[in-house]
């Protein structure tokens, strides 16, 4: 894939391209853990702020999101260690990228897009990342996300994985 990637924010038409990408990236990858069997739900929680998508070709092949604090993984470390509470935590999340668009800074652009929403809605952004997901984890810590922790994530019936809490740069 050598065409332009926009980055752009997430509409409502982009429900079936970004379920499609998300169902694509969980066969390749085990990501995510849960959500897969009703991913248009997932996407499009209550709980979101806002999202992006990146684009490439007319077909989604990225997407980010940043939610309201639910009150597992890395939000109540952040709320912990910022004195104004978890109303001015937000949660990176739902960050995917296709295989075929990867190695093209596609997830790098997401989440520097999510970063400059959190800057600019004064919203201090915090995200736990499974262990096994190593490229995840690569990127963060590239862009400067500061560890803060660990945290056990929770899903499906009983399971359960370790994670690495993270805080953007600069909070």
């Amino acid at each position: 894939m050598q065409s332009t990637v926009i980055i752009r924010p997430f509409d409502d038409g982009d429900l079936p391209g970004a379920a499609a990408a998300l169902t694509d990236v969980h066969i390749t990858d085990g990501y995510p853990v849960e959500g897969v069997a009703r991913p248009e739900n997932w996407l499009r929680s209550d709980d979101v702020l806002a999202a992006w998508v990146a684009e490439a070709e007319r077909r989604i092949v990225g997407h980010v999101a940043v939610m309201r604090p639910s009150g597992e993984g890395a939000a109540p470390l952040g709320a912990e260690q910022n004195a104004e509470g978890e109303q001015r935590i937000g949660v990176l999340a739902r960050l995917f990228v296709v295989r075929d668009a990867r190695r093209r800074a596609v997830g790098e652009r997401l989440v520097r897009t999510a970063m400059g929403y959190g800057l600019s809605h004064d919203r201090r952004l915090v995200l736990d990342v499974m262990v096994k997901d190593q490229a995840a984890i690569r990127l963060y810590e590239r862009l400067g996300w500061l560890r803060t922790g660990r945290t056990t994530h929770h899903y499906g019936a009983g399971r359960s994985i370790e994670a690495i809490c993270f805080a953007a740069p600069g909070t």
